[in-house]
């Protein structure tokens, strides 16, 4: 029964998305209908693939499960936890202190909790190395303004 969650929550988003798409304004200019064709195609084909995986998976409801017991065994469950909280913190630092230092504290952070403090000299190096490239790459190179 547990294989039928995934692809019922899809379906579930694509039709919430599917409602709200079709309650977007008209454009005022051009094709009225014009800013509905790329979310509802989007959409749709979201409905469909969960339609499609909600048989595949319906036709093999009663064998074991085990993708679910490999999610939940170990340290997955502790990594999933970790990794939702680390993105509420970043999203939480990422107006506050801009892009650069909040991309540092969340990819150290990430990799401190993946990796451990055996490894801290790798886990600072690529934090700050990678928020640096990007923020040079993406500020000064393409010149798109970062908070």
């Amino acid at each position: 029964m547990y294989r039928l969650v995934t692809p019922l929550f899809f379906l579930a988003v694509g039709i919430g998305f599917l409602v709200a798409t079709l309650n977007l304004p008209k454009a005022r200019l051009g094709d009225p209908n014009a800013p509905l064709y790329f979310p509802a195609m989007i959409t749709i084909l979201l409905v469909l693939l969960s339609v499609i995986y909600f048989f595949q998976e319906f036709k093999h409801r009663k064998e074991e499960f085990k993708e679910l017991k490999m999610l939940l065994s170990g340290r997955m469950p502790f990594l999933i936890i970790s990794t939702i909280v680390m993105s509420f913190i970043y999203t939480f630092l990422f107006e506050r202190i801009g892009f650069l230092f909040s991309t540092m504290v969340f990819l150290g952070g990430l990799l401190f909790i993946i990796n451990g403090t055996k490894k801290w000299l790798v886990n600072i190096l690529v934090a700050v190395l990678f928020s640096g490239i990007a923020w040079y790459s993406f500020g000064i190179l393409l010149k798109v303004s970062l908070p």
